[in-house]
């Protein structure tokens, strides 16, 4: 089971980086490449405990579609999404926040499960687990850029 951990240093407030972080809309702009929409659930805005979103966006070429939930939110230190359905046989992504000083440290932590055993595996190793790092260090760029900027999202 792969484990992806990151960490991003942000110039700026916590509950602004956790708030982004839970941004519907701010995911959408990070993953405008993917062609990423929310299609039901929470569309826009900011997503909480209890609520559920559904994306489709297009990944090796394949509109795919995935919900997701958010099963803990503490403001403004962890919250975790789980996936409800979609193309992975399981993943939890963590988000964690620390105040540093005047920036604040977040921490990613995304485990998943690829389907069909031992050819999921061998796809984790061959590309999956790389591709799915870059899309998050490119999300995490994003939010810190939209973070430490007075720009809207």
């Amino acid at each position: 089971m792969p484990k992806i951990i990151l960490e991003t240093r942000i110039n700026a407030p916590l509950g602004k980086c956790f708030d982004l972080a839970r941004s519907i809309d701010l995911h959408m702009k990070s993953m405008k490449h993917t062609e990423e929409k929310a299609i039901a659930g929470v569309t826009s805005g900011l997503i909480g405990l209890g609520e559920i979103v559904t994306w489709k966006a297009r990944h090796f070429g394949i509109m795919m579609r995935l919900t997701s939930g958010i099963t803990k939110c503490d403001y403004p230190n962890v919250f975790e999404d789980k996936m409800v359905s979609g193309p992975f046989q399981s993943f939890r992504h963590t988000h964690r926040f620390l105040e540093n000083g005047n920036e604040t440290i977040m921490n990613d932590e995304f485990d998943y499960k690829s389907p069909f055993g031992w050819l999921g595996k061998l796809v984790d190793l061959l590309f999956l687990e790389a591709y799915m790092r870059k899309l998050l260090e490119h999300r995490n760029r994003v939010l810190k850029q939209t973070a430490e900027s007075n720009s809207d999202i």
